[in-house]
């Protein structure tokens, strides 16, 4: 039989070789090349001559062997710095020591496997490499490669052999030793930053101190914790400096001149950046016409200056008890960008008009000069709608105040038909006197003077989101996705155990809102709310416009914070662009919309960010507070249930601690996880999420936050919220330092903010999972009696 030569193909085109090479997840070699588009040996130098004009233009990069990949393209295995979390909850990576020209690819870690450490935003790890298409990557992580913090946050302390540093982080769970040379002149008691040495394989690790941060018990102290460990930037540029301080008044020129209309502040007592002020008047016909105008802080931040590099870096302003980290210098945001009480200001504003149902009729933007009437509180409005008005917000009453609570009404109306998410949760607010010492610990009012400032900024924003579609401008959105549904179905696993149903299907917050109707002042009450609002998404913000579910809304942006947060600034230069309000400079530049996607990640992280740094404030304060009643008895709740112990909310002040499972008794306890219970084989003691608890505060730690309980009694779920119970009070004996409350690196923390975030679904857990330093891990057995049970039937996964 003759064997007839292999016919041959004809060549590919350049084009088809350069889509093959794009397209490939790996490296790709002429080898490779000549495989796919079954080419002869005599083919193959025409081959060689198209992969040399691709490299020499640029469309492809040369790798090891001789090998071609698509510019930017990793290595099958590669250094990865996780860098954030995406909008679900996902880590995110870039390449280490990133050098190319264009924008880092996008990689997605996958959950790490048990027998790994847990890995953190700042982690340097090993990954395999997935290339997924769309300049986006699949990571699988292979190796931790730091195991400790290259620097590290702590209090010095006097150990038997010297000083050792201990952690402010609760995940770092060791001691550091400081050498007597390497202490920078600190002393124990201070906080110190510190660089961790190499060396030592076995037993503590070594620092050497870097910079000293102050006492633990001076004034701003705790702030200073959260700011450092979260990496929070707080000094500006000098660049920035001189910007701010060169700004100046705003002309009015071809401005609105808004100066006659009684527009007024209405803020908290504290306040000092003032970047919203509101009017509205009776239309005539049922109807109201408000006015929202807004500090014009692109008149001052131009793209690419000082200013906004400082501005995008922050991408928001930081509130702690003691202190503000601004987004703008205090020039700026206190000054020509903050809309003081007879002051001439530049704004954006927009004319708002609304039927009596509250149904929004039209608007219109205007840059306008604006002078606010008055520089008003919640207090002070609250007590002049409730019949208590004060000299100054006595004359306002017609003439402003009512009118604004009636069109507020109105909108109130409105929301209430949409069917926006109402989750109730009192937030925790921390008092402090003029020494730093913490007063007390109280709810936020949550008055009719916050909900009307927060429908007209809700209606402000709206406005702003469909005038850039209309005029077909970059947006930048704040979408709220629609629960995930696994979470989902964690939800409804959990409220089957309390006799409570969540319809299947596509659920609206009306669903939502119809169960937390039905535990209202009942004991379940704030329970429900808190594991509804864990249910949920997290917010973003993101070039792609998907809806806000908590809201109800199509569509939404933030435009009326601008001093506050860069999204805000973002939208006001759109707007400026697509209503041809200003100059090239104030307005938004091509180049930045283009980067729109990733500033979007960009500000979403540092929002996230200042959540963290926000929440470990809160903690922190608590336990310094509650560390002077160390041996007191409180009343409190079971919020979370896990194999390691109860976690416990206090009724009065909100401080969470943990009850390790050790502690608990004698006998052996069994983690029912489908019905959130410890339950002894006897079946005689049993505790349950949402029991009613009376605790002993065995420790309280204000370097880490972290506070330990003992059961004292548990009264079961019968008591109501508000419920009095005999307490022993603290006993007058001098208490030791505690011990390091740290916490474990594998579970991320819970989101603590309100329908605009969410966070990992576990039922109550106010932090990340607690351990005591000594403390046995306690007998305990983890039975999963539903494998798609609620939630704590598998470990959650990173969000």
């Amino acid at each position: 039989m003759t064997k007839h030569p292999r016919k041959p193909v004809p060549l590919p085109s350049k084009a088809q070789v350069l889509e093959f090479i794009q397209d490939s997840p790996g490296r790709v070699g002429k080898r490779e090349l000549a495989r796919a588009f079954n080419l002869t040996a005599e083919q193959r130098p025409f081959l060689r001559q198209i992969m040399k004009e691709l490299e020499e233009d640029g469309s492809v990069q040369r790798g090891h062997k001789r090998t071609l990949h698509r510019p930017g393209a990793l290595p099958d295995v590669a250094v990865i710095q996780i860098s954030g979390t995406d909008e679900h909850g996902e880590l995110l990576g870039r390449p280490f020591n990133w050098t190319e020209d264009g924008p880092p690819p996008r990689i997605f870690l996958q959950p790490v496997r048990r027998d790994l450490p847990s890995v953190g935003i700042g982690d340097r790890v090993l990954c395999k490499m997935q290339f997924i298409g769309n300049n986006q990557y699949q990571a699988r992580v292979m190796k931790k490669l730091v195991e400790a913090p290259a620097r590290v946050l702590g209090l010095l302390e006097v150990g038997t052999n010297g000083l050792f540093l201990r952690p402010t982080d609760r995940r770092d769970r060791q001691d550091y030793v400081v050498a007597r040379g390497d202490t920078g002149g600190a002393e124990a008691g201070e906080l110190v930053e510190a660089e961790v040495l190499p060396g030592r394989a076995h037993g503590l690790r070594q620092v050497r101190v870097l910079d000293r941060l102050g006492s633990l018990t001076a004034p701003k102290a705790v702030s200073l914790i959260a700011i450092h460990a979260q990496g929070i930037p707080t000094e500006f540029t000098q660049g920035a400096l001189d910007q701010a301080e060169a700004a100046g008044p705003v002309p009015l020129g071809t401005r609105e001149d808004l100066r006659d209309i009684p527009l007024v502040t209405i803020d908290g007592e504290d306040a000092r950046d003032f970047d919203d002020a509101v009017w509205a008047e009776a239309d005539g016909s049922g109807g109201w016409h408000a006015i929202v105008a807004i500090a014009d802080v692109a008149h001052y931040v131009y793209t690419g200056s000082p200013l906004d590099k400082c501005a995008y870096e922050r991408g928001n302003s930081v509130y702690f008890p003691d202190r503000v980290v601004p987004m703008l210098p205090e020039a700026l945001s206190n000054g020509w960008c903050s809309l003081r009480p007879d002051e001439e200001r530049g704004c954006l504003a927009v004319h708002m008009w609304f039927d009596a149902k509250g149904n929004k009729t039209k608007h219109r933007f205007v840059r306008g000069l604006m002078r606010s009437a008055a520089r008003l509180t919640y207090t002070q409005v609250q007590n002049g709608l409730d019949g208590r008005p004060d000299d100054t917000t006595g004359p306002l009453m017609d003439r402003v105040i009512a009118p604004l609570f009636a069109c507020y009404q109105a909108l109130r109306s409105a929301r209430n038909l949409r069917g926006a998410l109402e989750i109730e949760i009192a937030e925790r607010k921390v008092v402090l006197a003029e020494d730093g010492s913490v007063v007390g610990i109280v709810p936020r009012p949550s008055w009719d003077s916050h909900k009307l400032i927060e429908e007209l900024m809700i209606a402000a924003n709206v406005c702003a989101a469909e005038t850039l579609e209309d005029r077909q401008q970059p947006c930048m959105y704040r979408v709220h996705d629609e629960p995930p549904m696994e979470r989902l179905e964690a939800l409804r696993g959990f409220l089957q155990t309390i006799n409570l149903n969540l319809p299947t299907g596509a659920l609206r917050p009306q669903n939502f809102n119809s169960v937390i109707s039905k535990v209202r002042g009942t004991s379940q009450e704030h329970l429900v709310n808190t594991v509804i609002l864990r249910s949920q998404s997290q917010a973003i913000y993101t070039p792609e416009n998907r809806g806000h579910f908590g809201l109800g809304l199509r569509r939404y942006a933030h435009f009326t914070s601008p001093i506050r947060r860069y999204s805000d600034l973002l939208v006001h230069r759109a707007l400026i662009r697509g209503l041809g309000f200003g100059t090239a400079q104030e307005a938004l530049t091509s180049e930045q919309a283009a980067d729109f996607e990733l500033i979007g990640e960009h500000i979403s992280q540092t929002e996230r960010r200042a959540a963290l740094a926000e929440r470990d404030v809160i903690e922190r304060y608590t336990a310094l507070y509650l560390s002077e009643r160390i041996g007191a008895e409180f009343a409190g709740r079971v919020t979370s249930v896990t194999r390691f112990g109860l976690f416990v909310e206090l009724e009065d002040s909100g401080a969470s601690g943990l009850i390790p499972i050790s502690s608990l008794g004698t006998e052996f306890f069994v983690h029912d996880e489908a019905n959130h219970r410890l339950v002894t084989r006897s079946q005689r003691t049993i505790h349950q999420l949402g029991d009613a608890v009376i605790v002993r505060l065995r420790q309280a730690d204000p370097v880490t936050g972290g506070m330990l309980f003992e059961m004292r009694a548990n009264l079961g779920g019968a008591p109501k919220d508000g419920w009095k119970a005999e307490l022993k009070p603290a006993p007058e004996r001098p208490q030791r330092p505690p011990r390091a409350i740290t916490e474990s690196a594998d579970s991320g923390p819970a989101d603590g903010a309100a329908p605009d975030a969410g966070g990992d679904f576990r039922p109550g857990a106010r932090g990340s999972r607690k351990r005591i330093s000594g403390e046995p891990s306690g007998r305990s057995k983890t039975v999963r009696l539903n494998r798609s049970g609620p939630p704590g039937s598998k470990k959650p996964r990173r969000r």
